[in-house]
C-alpha cells in the first residue's frame, strides 16, 4: 500500500460517518456513469429480446461476433496475427468449432510473459479502464478493458437481475472485499450508505459473534429488494439470523445475488432460509472473458451473446462432460481473451436445461474455496485473495492459520521481492485484520498443492468451510 493510499484510508477513518456516506454516494455516481451507459441499455435491451433462443439465432450471434473478433486480433494484436480466418463453413455451430480449433489455447503465464503482444494497438489508452484479477496463485494478471466490454458484462447481470423481479433502482445491500469501514472500529455501525445507488454496504471483515447481532438488527431495518455479495460472508450472516430466530419474512427481497466464490450447497441452503429468497449464482472472472448466470433450477448458463466456453474433457457419462475450461470472451475489448484457461473446471450438460433456457447450460463450476481467517475477537474474514492484487514481486502466496492468533504468509518471491515488498503486502494484511493478528512470512521456493491437484488460498484449522 502506498504512502498516499494508507493516508487516505486514515482521513477516511477520522472522517464523520454522514461523511463517510456522502463520499460512498459520491463514489456511487461516479461507478453508475462508468457501468450504466447508453450502450450498457442499448445491449441489455437487444439481450432481453435473445435469451428465449431459438437456439439458432443465440448460434448466429455467437459466430458473427467471433469471426469479427478473430478477423480484429489479426489486424491489431500482435500476439494473434498468425491465426487463420474463421471459417467459411454454411452452418454456425459448425463454424464456430472448426474456427476455435485453429486457435492455440491461451495461459496465464502465456498471457504474463506477453501482455503487451497481447493489447489491441487500434485503441487509444485513454479509452481503457484497468483492474487486476487476484494473486494469491502466482496469476496475478493486469488488465485493460473498453468501456463497452464492462457496460456488456453488467448487461449479462442485470439481464438475470431483472429476470428475477428487480430493477436497476431497487434498493439492495451487498457484502463484497471492499474495505468500507475501519478494520479497528469496535462499536458499529459496520455498513454504509450509498444514497445515489440505494444501496446499503456491509463490511465482510467484521464478522465476529459479538458483531452479528447488530448485522441482524441493521438488516431487518435496511429497505431492499435484493441482497448481492460473496457466499462466504452471506453464510455467516444467514446463519446468525437463523440463530437468533430472525429470518426475513418471504418476499421482503426478491432474490440473493451471490459471485466472486464457488456457492456450496449447505451455503445455499443457510441464505435462502435466512432471506426468504432464492439465491441466483453468477459465474465471471475480473478478465470479462466469461458470464455464466443460474437459472431458477441452479443450473449455470452461458451468456452465450457475451462468451464462449469449452471444456478440455477429462471425463464424462451419457449427460455431462467435465474438465478445465477454455473460455473465449466475445467483444471490442482491450486484451482479447481466445481459448483461455481461466483455471476452473465444470460439468457441461449434453441435454438442454429444463428450465427451457436454449444454449449451453453448466450443472457446477469449481472455483474459489477457501477457508476462513479467525482472529482472536473471532472475526471470520472471507476472500483474501485482494490483499495479493498488485503484488507483482510475489510470485505465488498461500496464508496458513494454526491458532485465531497468528497467521503464516508462505511467499514464493520473484526476484524483484524486497523489504518494501513485504511491507506493502504486510500493510494490505492489516488493513483486513488489523493488528491483532501475528503475521508471520516465510519465503519458500514451492507451495504443495491438494491431493486434487487444486491450489488453496487459505488453509485455516479454526475457519475451515463447513456447514
Amino acid at each position: 500500500m502506498s504512502r498516499l493510499a494508507r493516508l487516505r484510508r486514515s482521513l477516511h477513518a477520522a472522517t464523520p460517518i454522514a461523511l463517510q456516506n456522502v463520499a460512498a454516494s459520491v463514489a456511487g455516481y461516479y461507478r453508475a456513469r462508468t457501468r450504466f451507459t447508453p450502450y450498457f441499455y442499448e445491449t441489455l435491451a437487444s439481450w432481453e429480446e435473445t435469451v428465449g433462443g431459438p437456439l439458432s439465432r443465440l448460434d448466429a450471434i455467437q459466430r458473427r461476433r467471433l469471426d469479427g473478433l478473430v478477423t480484429r486480433v489479426r489486424e491489431n494484436v500482435p500476439y494473434w496475427r498468425d491465426l487463420p480466418p474463421p471459417s467459411d463453413l454454411p452452418d454456425d455451430r459448425e463454424a464456430i468449432a472448426r474456427t476455435l480449433e485453429t486457435i492455440p489455447p491461451l495461459d496465464k503465464d502465456a498471457y504474463r510473459e506477453n501482455q503487451e503482444a497481447l493489447r489491441a494497438c487500434d485503441l487509444p489508452a485513454r479509452r481503457l479502464v484497468r483492474s487486476y484479477t487476484s494473486g494469491t496463485t502466482g496469476t496475478a494478471l493486469a488488465i485493460a478493458h473498453t468501456p463497452e466490454r464492462i457496460a456488456e458484462s453488467f448487461a449479462a447481470v442485470w439481464r438475470q437481475r431483472r429476470a428475477c423481479g428487480v430493477d436497476l433502482r431497487d434498493p439492495y445491500m451487498t457484502f463484497g472485499g471492499q474495505i468500507i469501514v475501519p478494520v479497528n472500529q469496535r462499536k458499529p455501525p459496520f455498513w454504509r450508505y450509498n444514497a445515489h445507488g440505494r444501496q446499503m454496504l456491509f463490511s465482510i471483515y467484521h464478522l465476529s459473534p459479538r458483531n452479528l447481532e447488530h448485522y441482524v438488527e441493521a438488516i431487518h431495518e435496511t429497505e431492499a429488494r435484493f441482497v448481492q455479495g460473496y457466499p462466504s460472508a452471506l453464510h455467516i450472516v444467514g446463519r446468525a439470523m437463523l440463530d437468533a430466530g430472525r429470518p426475513l419474512p418471504k418476499g421482503t427481497v426478491a432474490a440473493v445475488f451471490t459471485s466472486s466464490e464457488s456457492l456450496l450447497a449447505f451455503q445455499r441452503s443457510v441464505i435462502e432460509a435466512a432471506f426468504g429468497a432464492p439465491v441466483r449464482d453468477h459465474y465471471s472472472a475480473t478478465e470479462l472473458v466469461a458470464s455464466m448466470t443460474a437459472c431458477r433450477l441452479n443450473r449455470l448458463h452461458v451468456d452465450m451473446e457475451f462468451c464462449i466456453v469449452e471444456v478440455e474433457v477429462e471425463e464424462q457419462g451419457e449427460d455431462w462432460q467435465r474438465g478445465p475450461l477454455l473460455v473465449t470472451g466475445l467483444g471490442y475489448d482491450a486484451t482479447p481473451f481466445l481459448r483461455y484457461r481461466i483455471g476452473d473446471v465444470g460439468t457441461r450438460c449434453r441435454q438442454p436445461c429444463p428450465c427451457g433456457r436454449p444454449g449451453d447450460v453448466f450443472l457446477d463450476i469449481d472455483g474459489r474455496i477457501d477457508d476462513y481467517v479467525v482472529t482472536p475477537s473471532g472475526r471470520l474474514v472471507g476472500r483474501l485473495d485482494h490483499v495479493f492484487k498488485e503484488q507483482w514481486d510475489i510470485h505465488e502466496a498461500q496464508i496458513i492459520q494454526k491458532t485465531p492468533a497468528a497467521i503464516t504468509v508462505l511467499i514464493v518471491p520473484r526476484s524483484t521481492y524486497s523489504g518494501a515488498s513485504q511491507r506493502k503486502l504486510l500493510d494490505e494484511i492489516r488493513a483486513r485484520l488489523g493488528d491483532d493478528v501475528r503475521v508471520d512470512v516465510r519465503i519458500t521456493d514451492h507451495i504443495p498443492r491438494e491431493e486434487n491437484g487444486k491450489f488453496r488460498a487459505v488453509k485455516s484449522d479454526v475457519g475451515r468451510v463447513a456447514a
